[in-house]
């Protein structure tokens, strides 16, 4: 029987975990979560979407981007607006106050990561980042 730890899938698992306490710890302080995080950095990249698509693009389930959403909109972090082709449809858009939350917690969220790939040489980190997009690009993202 293999022991635990040669288990690849449960180290992803430990790491994603490890990764996860430190990013709610280090956006604590804001009343944010790492899902939160991950809507606003979502939202950066794009002129908007709807939650479907937030939902579908982040593998949240539908009802947690509702309240994910209601939360940043709160905070004036995003907001829902009619979307230009479809005036029954509602996207969801970084605002100005998102974007300046982003750039303050820039640098803190990679020394986060720093944390976690410690003992990790810049190239072993960068080797990691390329092989868990190809991973990702494989059903996950």
């Amino acid at each position: 029987m293999r022991a635990l730890h040669a288990d690849t899938g449960y180290l992803l698992y430990r790491l994603g975990l490890r990764s996860g306490q430190l990013f709610n710890t280090f956006l604590q302080e804001s009343g944010l979560r790492l899902r939160h995080y991950a809507v606003l950095r979502l939202l950066a990249t794009c002129e908007g979407a709807l939650q479907r698509e937030l939902s579908a693009r982040l593998g949240y389930d539908p009802s947690a981007i509702v309240g994910l959403v209601d939360d940043l909109e709160k905070l004036g972090f995003a907001e829902r607006r009619p979307a230009p082709d479809d005036r029954r449809s509602r996207i969801v858009v970084l605002t100005e106050d998102g974007r300046a939350f982003l750039r303050d917690t820039d640098r803190a969220g990679q020394e986060v990561t720093d944390e976690l790939l410690a003992p990790l040489a810049p190239a072993d980190r960068e080797t990691l980042h390329t092989l868990l997009l190809r991973v990702a690009g494989n059903g996950l993202a």
